[in-house]
């Protein structure tokens, strides 16, 4: 069906991105995955191109665009042109509430002009060993000193963990105080005791940087605190549904990708002398899988415009999340079926879609967390 939410000047975006990462990301995509991270040169190119950050004041280096649509575009066409492992999504979905909506004007020009730039690559560290769905749990401690807060504690499954250059750190301020204890706080690249732990060895995105970051008496400046003390599980809490809402984005992406991929290999691929495509079962299942794709398309752009006009509600987001994300695994799954035996060599693109695609039901909460959401809003 034809897509009605984007505007002409959506489409030149849409053109911009794409040249992109059709130029800077996927001809780099295998040695990255061999690398186990992207190079700062692609993140750079990105900046040039006006591909982050577009959401800062100009005066930053951003054209002072709100609008998810423009968000939905960066995932759609990464997923398109089969770039892999740059977290632009995190630095354009996930980071500007934070440093947009959370920060003093000194902390905004202090940080905004390198972000925008990508000179500087940020991650956001909440999840722990022991802390993952439950943010609650956290035990990473900041205590005040003076004028400086001192950070202990450990953090794990944290996006551009490696490369990245300012980190937003959940921390327990208040110990005793439960989750209103919990306060967000900002680690620069060179703090000393601040270390890179593991650059963990995933099952699939493997050019994406994910490690563990370990704080051991990192001592930062008071005025690196983000949004108010205590406060930081309500700041975390309020930007969670367009977090989730971009992994469905990208997981619907995926999924579109991945059916592109598979209908040309139909087509293509012969057995007892005719297209693989034209035996029932598999056309049958090629129609099941294009219907489940336009359902899910439908309801998910309804998210995306409820998003744009200020709409969109936690337990719509969480639904989103969670439907994207199982549909696009039965798609891809079946996808990777479709392939036979070929869709388990890697040189096959279905292979690397299928394990990259795994994780989107786990990250940003998992389907049971976006289930209990949902549940919960049904007043059960």
């Amino acid at each position: 069906m034809r897509r009605t939410i984007f505007t002409e000047e959506h489409e030149l975006f849409r053109e911009t991105a794409r040249a992109y990462y059709l130029r800077e990301c996927a001809p780099y995509g295998e040695q990255w995955e061999r690398d186990g991270q992207v190079s700062r040169a692609a993140w750079a190119a990105a900046g040039k191109a006006g591909l982050i950050g577009w959401e800062f004041p100009e005066e930053y280096g951003g054209q002072g665009i709100r609008d998810f649509r423009y968000n939905a575009i960066m995932a759609e066409e990464m997923a398109a042109t089969g770039a892999v492992g740059i977290g632009l999504g995190l630095q354009n979905d996930v980071i500007p509430p934070y440093l947009m909506g959370l920060t003093t004007p000194e902390q905004r020009e202090r940080w905004l002009p390198g972000v925008a730039s990508g000179e500087t690559i940020c991650a956001l560290a909440l999840s722990e060993p022991a802390a993952g769905s439950d943010l609650k749990g956290i035990r990473t401690t900041a205590r005040r000193d003076g004028d400086e807060w001192v950070i202990d504690g450990s953090k794990t499954f944290i996006t551009n963990g490696i490369l990245a250059d300012l980190v937003v750190v959940a921390c327990k301020t208040d110990p005793d105080a439960g989750h209103k204890g919990i306060s967000l706080i900002v680690v620069e690249r060179g703090a000393e005791g601040f270390e890179r732990g593991r650059k963990l060895d995933k099952v699939g995105m493997k050019a994406q940087d994910t490690a563990e970051l370990f704080f051991r008496e990192v001592r930062v400046p008071v005025g690196n605190l983000i949004g108010q003390e205590g406060r930081g599980f309500y700041h975390m809490m309020g930007n969670l549904p367009t977090e989730r809402l971009a992994i469905a984005v990208a997981a619907l992406a995926s999924a579109e990708k991945a059916f592109g991929v598979t209908l040309a290999y139909a087509k293509d691929r012969t057995a007892f002398g005719r297209p693989i495509g034209e035996f029932q079962a598999n056309r049958f299942a090629l129609a099941d899988m294009k219907a489940r794709i336009a359902a899910a398309r439908g309801y998910l752009d309804g998210c995306i415009m409820a998003l744009v006009e200020g709409e969109l509600t936690a337990d719509e987001a969480a639904a989103a999340k969670y439907w994207t994300t199982e549909t696009c695994w039965e798609v891809i799954d079946r996808c990777m079926q479709l392939h036979g035996g070929y869709g388990y060599v890697n040189e096959y693109e279905i292979a690397r879609i299928w394990r990259d695609s795994r994780v989107q039901r786990v990250f940003g909460g998992t389907s049971e967390i976006m289930q209990e959401i949902v549940g919960r809003s049904l007043g059960l």
